[in-house]
């Protein structure tokens, strides 16, 4: 079996066995130790796989980090673990006090499902404050799967996996910096834009909330037609029978903008579904007209349609006959009371 398919495997059996781990230890056994077996590692062979490793941090003697990975007769990967019910923000200084004291040019902190993978980009022999690389294993995508191939015991290469983690890192952080600047965009970046050649006085606050919305409305329209482009490219060059899902409208007449309301009625859905199937089979789709809720993104598989209007509020949900039926609700957390009609359609593509 290739490594792409042992991953998915096990990526199942975290959605089994979360539900009933608790602790830190447990969390090591059931998933973290499995994981590292799954990337090739002899996990019961301390020589190899040494758990509680001391690493010595100055005058501290004895200091403990949960796992070291010994690669050619010196370590080459130190790994934090968490339990599986904890948030990893504040938890990498131990690996950082570590990081230095030995020969290891790559550390993970991890509760099980989240894994941070750093190294010294910054300083030699300073563990980097950001990661270089995060993958959430839940959600984990074909290029986050590659990524993790790197560091299988069977093709590791300490200089590749380097050379890479700088575009890695940057790149990510850049990302990160693009979707927030296009979601809601800093006076800074409105500033730089009307700089080019837009708007010649003095930038006033009056006047960065003037242009706001209007520079909103342009990143959505020119996303948009990107995606259109896409998909007309698809179809041009596409025999598959559902070519038809590839001709999904991406309105560019007008701006579409995503709300918070619509946003919190896509997760309460998500909630609702996530006994059945996993939350990243569950997606969206804003039109001018309404939101849907689509699970594998397919719009032939759509679960409901809300609609949120000043003036009235309500969610579609087809029946077994695949009639389309209205629930008026008064807000967004009133979607909860339609969980049954909301599965049962769910179920109909199942």
């Amino acid at each position: 079996m290739e490594f792409e398919e042992k991953l998915k495997e096990y990526i199942k059996r975290i959605e089994n066995l979360k539900k009933v781990i608790s602790t830190e230890e447990a969390t090591k056994t059931s998933l973290i130790m499995p994981f590292f077996q799954l990337l090739g590692y002899d996990i019961f062979n301390p020589h190899e796989f040494t758990p509680e490793y001391t690493a010595d941090v100055g005058i501290k003697k004895g200091e403990k980090v949960d796992y070291a990975i010994n690669l050619d007769g010196q370590v080459a990967i130190l790994i934090e673990a968490k339990s599986i019910n904890e948030k990893l923000e504040k938890h990498d200084s131990q690996l950082f006090r570590y990081f230095g004291t030995t020969t290891a040019k790559l550390a993970i902190l991890t509760n099980g499902i989240i894994y941070k993978f750093y190294t010294d980009l910054e300083e030699t022999n300073k563990m980097d404050a950001i990661p270089f690389l995060e993958i959430n294993l839940e959600t984990a995508k074909d290029n986050d799967i590659m990524e993790l191939k790197k560091f299988c015991k069977e093709q590791f290469d300490i200089t590749s996996i380097i050379s890479s983690a700088s575009n890695l890192k940057y790149a990510n952080q850049i990302e990160k910096i693009l979707l927030e600047e296009f979601t809601n965009p800093s006076d800074e970046f409105i500033k730089l834009i009307l700089n080019k050649g837009i708007y010649d006085g003095v930038k006033t606050q009056n006047v960065i909330d003037k242009y706001k919305p209007i520079l909103k409305k342009s990143i959505t329209h020119y996303i948009n037609e990107l995606v259109n482009k896409r998909l007309q490219s698809a179809l041009n060059n596409s025999n598959s029978e559902n070519s038809e899902e590839l001709a999904t409208t991406v309105d560019t007449e007008e701006s579409i903008i995503t709300t918070t309301e619509e946003l919190e009625s896509y997760y309460i859905v998500k909630s609702i579904l996530a006994e059945f199937v996993k939350p990243d089979t569950i997606y969206y789709k804003d039109t001018y007209s309404y939101f849907g809720i689509l699970y594998e993104n397919k719009v032939t598989k759509w679960l409901c349609r809300v609609y949120l209007k000043e003036s009235v509020k309500y969610i579609i949900v087809p029946d077994a006959d695949k009639k389309e039926v209205r629930y008026e609700i008064d807000n967004i957390a009133d979607i909860y009371k339609y969980k049954d009609k909301i599965t049962e359609r769910l179920l109909t593509f199942m």
